[in-house]
């Protein structure tokens, strides 16, 4: 029971979060953040988002800017979410780079 709900908010937080970072990645052209997977805890206090970073030589920077800004996500996470949670989660961001492993399996296998 406590699983399917945590899923659903799990899938919300990750509709929302990539919409937040649609909108603020439109500014910067030739960068595209994309959230490939959430995972929230139990007590639905901490959510951990993985993303997809494009191009990702530029991955670690733009992590640290968005670490740096977490506060401010998480504000508009809030906003957009107010009518479904009651609290809004703690935000921690990971790089997901299983695109840049299958690419490399990819080239490996090529050859």
């Amino acid at each position: 029971m406590q699983e399917t709900r945590q899923n659903k908010i799990a899938r919300l937080l990750q509709k929302e979060l990539s919409v937040i970072f649609q909108e603020q990645t439109r500014a910067m052209h030739g960068v595209m953040v994309s959230v490939t997977r959430t995972k929230i805890s139990p007590d639905l206090s901490i959510c951990t988002a993985y993303l997809s970073i494009f191009p990702s030589e530029r991955g670690e920077e733009l992590l640290q800017n968005i670490e740096k800004s977490s506060q401010q996500i998480r504000y508009a996470l809030g906003q957009r979410v107010r009518h479904q949670l009651r609290i809004v989660p703690e935000l921690r961001f990971f790089i997901d780079d299983s695109l840049d492993y299958i690419e490399r399996i990819d080239e490996l296998l090529k050859k």
